[in-house]
């Protein structure tokens, strides 16, 4: 049976490896396709060659990345890596909570410090070259640092938490430690924005003027109750603009980055709000989060049942069950139902997207979000003609062609 689970997660390892790499092949034959005519307006030749040169670039970049990360974890499972990280953490620390904790921190940690140079790579190389970047190195640093003081903080504190509860009641976990993660998710959906947000980026209440005129006679046309609308300095990193929708009830905002402020017109942005308002209208957070809890359920349920497995533990190079060295296991041999469930999850948010684009369009606002979208794809280089079988797996939003296909039959 060991042998089996250890030969059923290289199995899948493998499998996952080389889908991702099928695809990708995929996707960069396909982009050379010709252009729809609805989209030839986009980009001009000499923008076009460089939006090519951008995607062959991230994508080659990107294969590089992950195979070197496959590699690394196929080397390490194989050679029974995890198993010898276990006992070294347990020379200095032998407790039942903080053990897992230490084991995942060298881990988390390891990973980082090996990844760095590419992440290096893709910020002052890539988005250098095609103008794109503006983290400086001091920068880049900074983020580094805040974001492992959040990992240590957010991921450790939840981490321990459910660690506890196993220790306390192993009957109950499944059900408890759901509880915590779905109370956990709740909470930084409401108040994201507020907390984790001013850690990396600056938010201001959007000035008077034009803009704001004009979107509160649009929420108040809507009867879409908005008093929360901020600008982030999203330049600060990337020339790449955005818009987002957060929160639910009284902490709803929504939050414009000062990129797309520079690069679409007032209507155009009233154009790209409303489709978020759109988000809001048929409540799209709340279904997520709803849809989320029995997905989580099952995913606990299931783990709760392994924990206490020898032979998991024993594939991964160990002797007895833990509950790092079987929750490292479970992550992979879980991978396959995972990937169902993001399937399954991305094909329900392209819904959504459709849905959200229709609201906007049943304002009249159908010309302004084609336009918009069109000079978003354009400032940000984007692939605008994806392989169909990368969308269904990894796509959260229809391609821009799908988009501006629907939205053209408003009109």
């Amino acid at each position: 049976m060991v042998q089996f689970i250890f030969f059923s997660i290289i199995f899948i390892l493998i499998v996952d490896f080389c889908l991702e790499r099928f695809l990708a092949f995929l996707n960069i034959k396909h982009a050379k396709n010709e252009l729809p005519a609805i989209l030839k307006d986009i980009y001009d030749s000499e923008k076009y060659t460089k939006q090519q040169d951008y995607f062959r670039t991230n994508t080659r970049f990107g294969m590089l990345t992950s195979s070197f990360s496959f590699a690394i974890t196929l080397m390490i499972y194989s050679l029974g890596g995890f198993a010898w990280i276990d006992s070294l953490v347990q020379v200095y620390i032998k407790s039942e909570i903080w053990t897992p904790i230490a084991f995942f921190g060298v881990l988390y940690f390891a990973n980082d410090i090996l990844t760095i140079p590419f992440a290096w790579y893709d910020t002052f190389v890539i988005e250098q070259k095609f103008g794109f970047n503006k983290v400086t190195p001091k920068l880049f640093i900074i983020d580094k640092l805040k974001g492992y003081g959040m990992t240590i903080l957010l991921g450790g504190g939840i981490l321990f938490v459910i660690i506890w509860i196993y220790s306390l009641t192993p009957q109950y976990f499944w059900l408890l430690a759901w509880a915590v993660i779905t109370g956990f998710s709740l909470f930084m959906t409401m108040f994201y924005s507020e907390i984790i947000v001013p850690l990396f980026n600056k938010q201001t209440p959007l000035a008077d003027g034009e803009l704001r005129s004009k979107i509160e006679a649009f929420a108040i046309k809507s009867g879409f109750n908005l008093t929360n609308i901020f600008v982030i300095d999203g330049s600060k990193r990337s020339t790449k603009a955005n818009a987002y929708f957060s929160g639910l009830g009284s902490k709803k905002r929504i939050v414009l980055y000062d990129t797309l402020m520079d690069k679409l017109s007032t209507d155009e942005i009233v154009a790209v709000l409303a489709h978020e308002v759109g988000h809001y209208k048929h409540k799209h957070t709340l279904i997520n989060f709803l849809i989320s809890m029995p997905t989580t359920l099952l995913l606990f349920f299931v783990f709760g049942l392994i924990l206490k497995s020898d032979v998991l533990a024993q594939a991964m190079g160990g002797q007895v069950h833990s509950f790092h060295l079987n929750a490292l296991a479970f992550s992979i041999l879980y991978s396959p139902i995972s990937l169902v469930l993001d399937i399954a999850t991305n094909v329900l948010s392209r819904k959504f997207e459709y849905q959200a684009d229709a609201f906007a369009a049943g304002y009249g606002f159908a010309p302004q979000l084609q336009s918009g979208l069109k000079k978003l794809s354009a400032t940000s280089l984007s692939n605008l003609m994806p392989h169909p079988l990368y969308v269904f797996f990894h796509y959260s939003h229809p391609t821009l062609y799908q988009r501006i296909t629907k939205l053209s039959q408003k009109l």
